[in-house]
């Protein structure tokens, strides 16, 4: 056997295939419309008990939990899904995986490279942006399905094994080391051929052959089970936290599912019998004895086994969710989390009297967490770790205003109250532009080396962008207005002074600095565009007359 070609090739190139599956996907996800998609996947798994569903049905039309729950680590790592219903989606996989698992896992390696082909063609003729993200994020999909074909295929060379098979067939649980034995082999096989459906197919023959016991072959099944969470975590390595945390989740669901199992195994192979019958009597076959109902008996303690782990668990979604939180907990974790709104709720929806205050405090929180990106260019503590991350989210809040104040808008309510619902989502654009312009300014600065003079001239740049976002109190008064001029007044010496400074200064370091002082006028006409905005609808008159 050719080593390298039937083993090694495939088994690297299937994983870094699936791994840039993963990342595509994950990345065509984020381009696209992101409320959308969160909009609909609330609908379909918005809830534990929602999740639990579409876990089931949707596995069990694709008969992989293994490419559901790497879809799921997916799409939290991309902000789509949230940890909870994630939870509960995972658990829902484990179900649907086991109502055919008669069946081996399909040969969907070819189609996945098949398809992947042609979302590939159609990503690059593509002239709209919206069809290259979804193509992008659809070749991702069949990406992970081709890259675990090869992987599968790879290894696959390993069942033929004589010393592999006499270790399966050398195995008994008919004690307690024997079966915790068992669980602990099926999972290492079933880690290798990442499928637990392939591991349990393979289990049905041996046992339908008499090469295995029934019981053993039960044991089998709980290892499989066990086995398969080594994919998810595989998945979630370059992934953020959350998304690790829902490969956690996978692995703590079954391995608590095994471990409370193992003491009530016996109990369980009577339960097996009394539904089945004896696996264990023989039927005649062409000369040869055969037991047909040990596969049976596979399929049906597989299929009880996930639903009883999954009644067991299930209550516990939300234990098992601030358990999680706190893995990878960080001290950055305790400083904000601008992805989620503090202050709108769903509650408020449609209503202004309570909304409209909500929105201005959100909004005020989106600058706060805009002027994050300043503390990063001037180095100080608060700073978040990933400049690009704490974008995504403050993009998300962004988004999230906008659409709430959307909903605000009702038939037949009053001129005013129509203004300034307009005019509150002219200033959350305003604010997330101002974000826009700050991210800029950080990525600038952080990512060119100054001189003495140079960083001169950045920190006093920095520091008029600082008193520009300091004079957006919520309650417009005078200052706003008073400063905004002022401040390019200083910038526009500052431009002079680079200008003076140009010989002594490098090429990288001049074209920074212009661009910096470019992002800097800009932030401050935005400052000023909300500062209108605000004056142009009084926000305390107009709501007041709400109720």
């Amino acid at each position: 056997m050719d080593l390298f070609a039937q083993v090694l090739a495939p088994v690297v190139g299937g994983l870094g295939l699936f791994l840039l599956g993963l990342e595509f996907m994950a990345d065509g996800i984020q381009a696209m419309a992101v409320n959308r998609m969160r909009a609909m996947l609330a609908r379909l798994a918005g809830t534990p008990i929602k999740g639990l569903l579409a876990g089931t049905l949707i596995t069990a039309v694709i008969q992989s939990s293994t490419a559901m729950t790497v879809m799921v680590v997916g799409l939290v790592n991309a902000g789509v899904l949230g940890l909870r219903p994630a939870i509960s989606v995972i658990m829902g996989a484990n179900i649907g995986t086991t109502l055919t698992n008669a069946l081996v896992a399909l040969p969907l390696g070819l189609w996945g490279l098949f398809l992947a082909g042609i979302f590939a063609i159609a990503m690059v003729f593509s002239r709209r942006e919206a069809t290259r993200n979804l193509c992008l994020a659809l070749l991702g999909f069949c990406l992970i399905f081709y890259g675990l074909g090869l992987m599968t295929g790879g290894l696959r060379p390993l069942r033929d094994m004589p010393d592999v098979m006499a270790v399966i067939t050398g195995l008994r649980a008919d004690g307690f080391a024997g079966l915790l034995y068992s669980v602990i082999v099926a999972a290492v096989i079933t880690a290798l051929i990442h499928s637990s459906s392939a591991t349990i197919g393979i289990v049905m023959g041996l046992a339908g052959s008499g090469i295995l016991d029934w019981q053993t072959a039960l044991a089998f099944s709980l290892g499989a089970d066990l086995g398969t969470t080594i994919t998810s975590f595989i998945a979630s390595l370059n992934l953020s936290r959350n998304a690790k945390r829902t490969a956690y989740a996978h692995i703590a669901f079954n391995l608590i599912g095994v471990a409370v199992m193992l003491p009530l195994f016996p109990l369980a192979c009577q339960v097996v019998i009394l539904l089945v019958g004896d696996p264990g009597i023989p039927t005649m076959t062409n000369g040869g004895a055969a037991y047909p109902l040990a596969p049976v008996a596979v399929g049906v303690y597989s299929i009880a086994f996930n639903i009883f782990n999954t009644a067991l668990l299930f209550p516990f979604v939300g234990t098992f969710e601030r358990v999680l939180a706190r893995v990878g907990h960080t001290q950055a974790d305790d400083i904000e989390d601008y992805s989620r709104p503090r202050f709108i709720t769903a509650a408020m929806t449609g209503d202004l009297a309570l909304g409209v205050p909500a929105v201005r405090r959100e909004i005020a929180r989106l600058l706060w967490g805009a002027g994050l990106f300043l503390h990063a260019a001037q180095g100080r503590a608060g700073a978040p770790d990933d400049a690009g991350e704490h974008r995504f989210a403050v993009d998300v809040l962004g988004r999230d205003i906008r659409r709430f104040t959307a909903d605000l808008f009702r038939p037949g309510m009053s001129e005013p109250a129509a203004e300034l619902v307009g005019s509150l989502i002219t200033e959350a654009d305003l604010a997330a532009s101002v974000g826009d312009a700050l991210y800029q300014t950080a990525h600038r600065v952080t990512g060119e080396t100054f001189s003495d003079g140079g960083r001169e001239l950045v920190d006093s740049i920095l520091h008029e962008m600082a008193i520009a976002l300091d004079t957006l109190d919520p309650d417009p008064d005078l200052a706003t207005a008073l400063a905004v001029p002022t401040l390019l007044a200083d910038l526009s010496l500052l431009r002079r002074r680079t200008l003076h400074l140009a010989p002594s200064l490098t090429a990288g370091e001049r074209g920074a600095l212009l661009a910096l002082l470019g992002s800097a006028e800009r932030m401050l006409h935005l400052v000023a565009r909300i500062d209108v905005e605000r004056r142009s609808v009084p926000r305390m008159a107009a709501g007041a007359t709400l109720a």
